[in-house]
């Protein structure tokens, strides 16, 4: 093997791993996306196990973001988990 075959085959493998990234990326973004959960006030309660009052009072001061169509309320399942805060020890 010359000098050239070595500098060829090193950019060849640049090349291949490159591809293999790409595809990677590629393959990650055809993945199906998980559709939006909505819950409404009362699926929150449950969730949180609180009351339907306090989610009322976390969503006036913020802590919960609502969505509204017509007269209903409704939550983002991600948006609810979000919130939440992780304790430190």
């Amino acid at each position: 093997m010359n000098l050239l075959q070595i500098e060829y085959s090193d950019e060849l493998k640049n090349d291949i791993e490159s591809l293999k990234s790409d595809l990677a990326e590629i393959k990650l973004n055809l993945q199906p996306k998980e559709p939006t959960k909505y819950l409404g006030r009362k699926e929150v309660a449950e969730m949180l196990d609180v009351n339907i009052s306090t989610v009322h009072n976390w969503t006036a001061r913020g802590i919960l973001t609502a969505l509204q169509i017509g007269g209903r309320i409704y939550y983002r399942k991600k948006n609810v988990e979000a919130a939440l805060i992780e304790l430190k020890k």
